[in-house]
């Protein structure tokens, strides 16, 4: 039997462990939710495990993996199986829409983008990453594969906000130091943790590089790091509180 994932990566099969190394940073969440706003009521777009899903109003969560709805925590409402591109809501029934982390893991990101627009009479609120600024971070050095696999998926910033609202802005999201969310530029002062297998199976970017192209990044940043090459280059920001990357707020306005 073929089996039809819903985006561009499969969950089912290589989700496991990323309610774990994939927890929602407080600080982040909080610019989230101040861009969501006092609303009353939110569907959440790929909720995944729920992170940076607001728990002081009423929620709707849609997941179309089934390995990433059992990880929702027990305190979260269960998420719905359904897609972005087709949500099974009417016209303006939500106060507000978020996707964090997940436009660019959609088959048809104009559609699910659309429908997100359709079924909130409120902001659209999408928490994603600037695809032409992920070589700001350090890692590109190592893994350019891993950074251009990461660019082809991501849609543009602006292609997004023209989507989303007839106004919207954007605004960057600082990544703190010791950023509890592991999503790559979360470890930009902890390279160390780039070594460690989970860390990687919990960052889908690893999904589109071979084997062999994952293994010389993680040798040579190695190396790297046991002789000091990385510290000389790169030691500064092991104590510079925030990192100013690629992770983006875009929120529009009907």
């Amino acid at each position: 039997m073929t089996v039809t994932r819903a985006g561009d990566f499969d969950y089912d099969s290589h989700g496991h462990g990323y309610a774990v190394q994939r927890r929602p940073d407080p600080r982040i969440a909080a610019q989230v939710h101040a861009a969501i706003g006092p609303v009353r009521s939110l569907i959440n777009v790929g909720a995944g495990a729920g992170s940076y899903e607001p728990e002081d109003r009423y929620v709707v969560a849609v997941e179309p993996s089934e390995v990433m709805r059992a990880q929702r925590p027990a305190h979260r409402v269960p998420a719905l199986d359904a897609i972005a591109e087709h949500l099974p809501f009417d016209d303006g029934v939500f106060d507000a829409a978020l996707a964090s982390v997940t436009v660019h893991q959609w088959s048809d990101a104009a559609k699910g983008l659309s429908e997100m627009r359709r079924v909130s009479r409120g902001p659209v609120v999408v928490l994603t990453f600037d695809g032409d600024a992920l070589d700001l971070l350090w890692l590109a050095e190592y893994a350019p594969e891993l950074i251009a696999a990461e660019r082809r998926r991501y849609p543009k910033i602006d292609w997004i906000a023209e989507r989303i609202g007839t106004t919207s802005r954007v605004e960057t999201v600082p990544i703190p130091l010791d950023c509890v969310d592991g999503f790559t530029e979360a470890y930009y002062a902890r390279p160390e943790r780039f070594l460690e297998p989970e860390v990687r199976r919990s960052q889908s970017a690893w999904g589109f590089v071979d084997d062999a192209a994952e293994q010389r990044a993680v040798d040579h940043l190695r190396a790297d790091l046991e002789s000091g090459a990385w510290d000389a280059r790169f030691g500064h920001l092991r104590d510079q509180p925030e990192f100013h990357g690629s992770l983006r707020l875009v929120i529009g306005l009907p």
